[in-house]
């Protein structure tokens, strides 16, 4: 028969067996949760600097896609929402969005009375200038008329609604436009008067970034607001825009924005814009 301390150490020495087999069936599991641990997280490093990688490549093709060059500037053409369109709105598409800010264009207005020139600073409006150098090149002006004169208060000749074409005059002269509107530029805030004799700017229709393709060539400093865009001024032509104003208007604004169509009619028969100089 088996004594009782043989019982005893067989009982300890089962027991031992059984805490070592749980030690290491514990250590095990802990071996494959950190192998499982560790494996994820080397994963998560590659995964993620997959993504950094992708995102860093792929930022700067973002970037070279966006970048301007230099010498440029990047504008904004709105364009009008074709519900919103009236049919004196001209369609000729957008201009470049990106645009040369430096050197200087010459714009020169054939007209039924003789030429026009003006000279146009792209360092001080890049994105009107871009404006106009585009809708030139579309014929936007050809065979238009100045339709509205002011004498008085203000002295304005102006033009640019690509509507105000054929025999007569309509209600409508003066709401035309392409089909985009793009901000002012070069405001003469610090201008005194703002704009004097010889200006050409940009009419608008008093909210900012309405500015279209119709201007105004001022022969008479005004005291306007300094709220429009100086285009550039005038070099050649300012006897013909006199000689338009000496023969008066017809008063057909005078209740509105003032003035009317000027009694003596002249005609934008091509307007060109010159290749960028310097």
């Amino acid at each position: 028969m088996t004594s009782t301390r043989e019982r005893q150490r067989a009982a300890a020495r089962a027991r031992l067996e059984r805490e070592m087999a749980e030690r290491a069936a514990r250590a095990r599991k802990r071996r494959q949760t950190q192998a499982i641990v560790g494996a994820g997280a080397v994963l998560l490093l590659v995964v993620a600097g997959t993504v950094w990688l992708a995102s860093t490549l792929g930022g700067d093709d973002d970037k070279k896609q966006a970048a301007t060059p230099a010498g440029a500037v990047q504008c904004g053409y709105t364009e009008v929402p074709k519900e919103g369109r009236t049919k004196q709105v001209k369609d000729v598409g957008l201009p470049e969005a990106q645009q040369k800010n430096a050197g200087t264009q010459t714009m020169t207005m054939d007209t039924n009375l003789g030429p026009i020139t003006a000279k146009i600073d792209r360092a001080a409006v890049p994105c009107t200038a871009g404006s106009f150098t585009h809708l030139a090149s579309k014929g936007f002006f050809d065979n238009t008329k100045c339709h509205r004169l002011v004498t008085e208060g203000i002295k304005v000749l102006q033009c640019g609604d690509p509507s105000a074409t054929g025999k007569g005059w309509r209600e409508t002269d003066g709401t035309g436009g392409p089909s985009y509107n793009l901000a002012e530029e070069n405001l003469p805030t610090d201008k005194r008067p703002p704009y004097p004799e010889g200006v050409i700017a940009m009419a608008n229709s008093g909210q900012p970034g309405s500015t279209g393709s119709q201007f105004f060539i001022v022969y008479g400093d005004s005291q306007l607001d300094p709220n429009y865009t100086v285009l550039g001024t005038i070099t050649g032509g300012m006897d013909v825009v006199k000689q338009v104003a000496a023969a008066g208007d017809d008063k057909a604004f005078a209740q509105q924005a003032g003035g009317g169509h000027p009694k003596k009619e002249i005609v934008i028969n091509k307007l060109a814009m010159s290749d960028i100089q310097g």
